[in-house]
């Protein structure tokens, strides 16, 4: 009896002693699989989209292969970067879930997303405002009081709406395509989303003459990748990789690339933003 009570009180003993499991890093995953596992989106110009060849291109798809190109570096290793289509309603979920490494698309840093995410710093800034047809009258979201608006569920932008202008009607939409339909066929008098985005709808039109972005921002919306919670290495190697890309001047390139005079949605970089910009990125 003495020698099993011995037995157990040893057994205790090194349970407490041992060092916890810690789960597979995102880092230690890569490098294990040799595949980075990226969520994006397929229809949000000019941050990613599928172009005419079916592959998916964009100023996030840029920022993506960025981050593949620095983890093949660190690892020494060939890494495939596997890109991924998510949705609105998904792109959290499968992050949380571990599903996918990061999702980088045209996401906004909210503080009720951080409660089951991680966010890289920020990469662009715009805000909510209307689209609508030419000659509708609708100027602002004053406006709208009274008029159906077109929103995607459980966005920022639908948050906004509600609390700005409670007199709208609002109408919501799994994605962009369906609303722009809507409002293309007088289902709605206006489509509330990120201006970029919007300015992205109508450059895209087959009439882009016969729309406009309208109104002041109603809503902060900073866009930044999704990363897993609480894996302070992976969100540090991707921070790393856009201060690195900051401080090269390749960023601005990109940004120009994509957003400049001659980009697919022409959308200047503020003097603020940029500022900005540059103020994230942290000695070395």
């Amino acid at each position: 009896m003495k020698r099993c009570v011995a037995v157990w009180l040893a057994g205790l003993l090194l349970l407490g002693t041992a060092t916890p499991v810690l789960a597979e890093t995102v880092l230690e995953k890569i490098k294990r699989t040799g595949v980075l596992a990226a969520g994006t989106r397929g229809s949000n110009i000019p941050f990613a989209f599928i172009d005419e060849k079916n592959e998916l291109r964009g100023f996030s798809i840029d920022l993506l292969e960025a981050i593949h190109a620095r983890l093949e570096k660190k690892l020494g290793k060939q890494i495939r970067l596997d890109k991924r289509e998510v949705t609105n309603a998904t792109r959290i979920s499968i992050v949380v879930n571990r599903a996918i490494d990061i999702e980088c698309s045209s996401t906004t840093y909210t503080r009720g997303r951080d409660e089951a995410v991680d966010f890289s710093i920020t990469f662009f800034f715009t805000g909510s405002q209307l689209l609508v047809k030419q000659g509708s009258g609708i100027k602002s979201l004053a406006d709208v009081a009274g008029k159906r608006v077109g929103v995607i569920p459980e966005s920022t932008n639908e948050k906004a709406v509600r609390a700005s202008q409670p007199k709208a009607d609002v109408v919501t939409f799994q994605e962009q395509a369906a609303a722009f339909l809507a409002l293309e066929q007088g289902r709605i008098v206006a489509f509330a989303s990120d201006g970029i985005l919007l300015a992205g709808l109508a450059a895209k039109a087959r009439n882009p003459k016969d729309y406009e972005v309208v109104g002041d921002f109603f809503s902060k919306d900073p866009y930044a990748c999704v990363v897993p919670e609480n894996d302070s290495k992976w969100r540090d190697f991707v921070n790393h990789t856009f201060m690195e890309l900051i401080d090269n001047g390749k960023y601005f390139e990109l940004y120009d690339k994509w957003l400049g005079a001659r980009g697919v949605v022409p959308y200047p970089m503020s003097d603020q933003v940029r500022n900005y910009m540059l103020m994230q990125s942290m000695p070395e």
